[in-house]
């Protein structure tokens, strides 16, 4: 027997996206449901385990009011629950990590703590209802409306049938699109679909997507032994080497993301090269009273684990699974190599003191929760972002397109990772960026919008969209979007198209924080 619970607005997927989502359209006063896959709400701050990857500019400006309290309530957890030393108590940008990619580096179960407190008035009043360990396997549609979305609880393997005037699709792959039958793309579009300079320059490539990658979490202790278990693909993946790569994947060689010239990398810092270790760290225990911790603690989330050899998405239960394994044999047999074989500087070979800390990604293995997904479906949208919107070589001016309908900005780098047709990185520069509302508008479907990485982008663009600032922007968007249109009884597509009602709608954004346009800068 199904549970049935009616909503304003449901949100599909708790990640980043979906976080900003339920926090908008509660804040606007809607009756929300969030479902998770997982027990983490999140995304790739938690259940992926991936600190934030962030433009140079985002103490300032660039993000969204609610994602800078995001921000602020991640260095106020350590400053309150932590020892801090005197020096890190008074940086003003405290980063608990250090890390080299991310100004605010830290545990995926501080996010999980922070995000939990950010919902709570809203989930104890009873206006945010949270499913987790649920997962959208159906839908119902009436012609241009979908009218239901059925979850089943992964626990009890009950059903719930969820009703709502809005629905938004913040999953990591874009879920809700086919079973609702919302159109969308996946993978490459060809040069001659988009014009765009670094698109195929022969037919498109649905099955050609970025690589993802199954992080995990290590600290270190010296002298010590945690060596892992031989894992069972060891063998093929101490071997393996992509025509495209250097070197074999499991080595201390790989590419230059823009230039793909070859570079050794560093394990820990040396102040030589680019530190691994240092990469993704998220504790640097020097930032804390001495004891506190017995040794940093780092992501791995390198180019050794990117798991390019097949796509998880639209392909049989079988190749899914496959992939998935094999993706977690890779990282597992990236640690065992670590732990047992990588050359070291002083001439000796591996780190068996690599410790795995499955406490702080919350499983058993040690390895995240979920993979780290840089690419999702994508909506057929009202209007797709290409790379002539917003790179400097097509930008003439200097700075990337302007839209009339902007409901955010973001800025980071077109950074694709090998795809899974063997393609090399994809890494060019790209200018601070708008969020055209065109972009979360499906080109037919009435009350479904994206909230999430499946917006209206390129395989190319979706590159420089799919970061943590950008992914919440969107979400936080759809949420006020969807509140918007329930209060005004008009659809997304009316307010796009009403210049009195989108400039009520833009001033909504406006009024809580959300950013439309950038100051004078320049391309990452």
């Amino acid at each position: 027997m199904n549970n049935y619970i009616k909503a304003d607005i449901v949100i599909i997927g708790g990640g980043m996206g979906g976080c900003a989502a339920a926090l908008a359209a509660a804040r606007a006063g809607r009756r929300v449901v969030m479902t998770e896959e997982t027990d983490w709400i999140g995304g790739q701050l938690t259940s992926q385990a991936v600190p934030p990857d962030e433009h140079p500019w985002i103490e300032q400006f660039g993000c969204t009011a609610s994602y800078r309290e995001f921000r602020s309530r991640v260095r106020e957890y350590y400053r309150r629950h932590f020892p801090l030393t005197e020096a890190a108590r008074a940086e003003r940008h405290f980063n608990p990590g250090n890390a080299i990619v991310s100004g605010i580096s830290h545990e995926p179960r501080t996010a999980l703590a922070v995000l939990r407190d950010m919902l709570a008035p809203y989930v104890h009043s009873g206006r945010l209802r949270i499913l987790d360990n649920h997962i959208a396997i159906q839908a119902e549609t009436d012609g241009d409306v979908v009218r239901a979305i059925h979850a089943r609880d992964e626990r009890t393997g009950e059903m719930v049938v969820l009703t709502a005037d809005y629905f938004l699709d913040a999953t990591e792959e874009g879920d809700v699109l086919p079973l609702a039958g919302v159109e969308y793309v996946t993978g490459a579009e060809s040069a001659q679909q988009t014009g765009e300079p670094d698109a195929l320059a022969g037919e498109a490539d649905p099955n050609d997507m970025q690589a993802f990658t199954w992080c995990f979490a290590v600290d270190y202790i010296e002298g010590q032994d945690f060596t892992i278990p031989k894992p069972e693909q060891y063998d093929f993946w101490r071997e393996y080497q992509a025509d495209f790569w250097p070197d074999k994947q499991l080595s201390w060689t790989g590419v230059i993301p823009h230039s793909l010239e070859p570079v050794t990398y560093g394990f820990f810092p040396d102040g030589k090269s680019f530190s691994l270790w240092a990469y993704r760290r998220m504790i640097d225990r020097s930032k804390f009273v001495e004891g506190t911790f017995e040794s940093d603690a780092t992501i791995i989330n390198w180019p050794q684990n990117d798991y390019w050899l097949g796509s998880i998405i639209d392909v049989s239960a079988e190749e899914r699974a496959k992939h998935l394994e094999g993706s977690k044999q890779l990282s597992l047999s990236l640690l065992y190599w670590l732990q047992t074989e990588a050359p070291r500087p002083d001439g000796k070979a591996g780190y068996p003191g690599l410790r795995l800390r499955p406490d702080l990604t919350g499983t058993k293995d040690g390895l995240a929760k979920r993979p780290y997904i840089r690419e999702s479906r994508r909506i057929r949208a009202e209007f797709t972002v290409v790379e002539q919107h917003l790179s400097p070589v097509c930008r003439t001016d200097g700075r990337a397109e302007s839209y009339f309908d902007s409901v955010g900005v973001g800025c980071y780098r077109i950074d694709l990772h090998p795809s899974t047709s063997l393609r090399s990185y994809i890494d060019v520069s790209s200018l601070p960026f708008q969020i055209p509302l065109g972009s979360l508008i499906p080109i037919r479907v009435n009350n479904l919008l994206a909230a999430g990485k499946n917006i209206g982008t390129t395989h190319i663009t979706n590159g420089c969209y799919r970061l943590h600032p950008v992914e919440w922007n969107i979400g936080e968007s759809s949420g006020f979007l969807a509140s918007y249109c329930i209060e005004h009884r008009i659809s997304p597509r009316e307010v796009r198209s009403n210049p009195e009602h989108l400039a009520a709608y833009q001033r909504m954004l406006t009024a809580a924080g959300v950013e439309l346009q950038w100051p004078s800068i320049h391309a990452v």
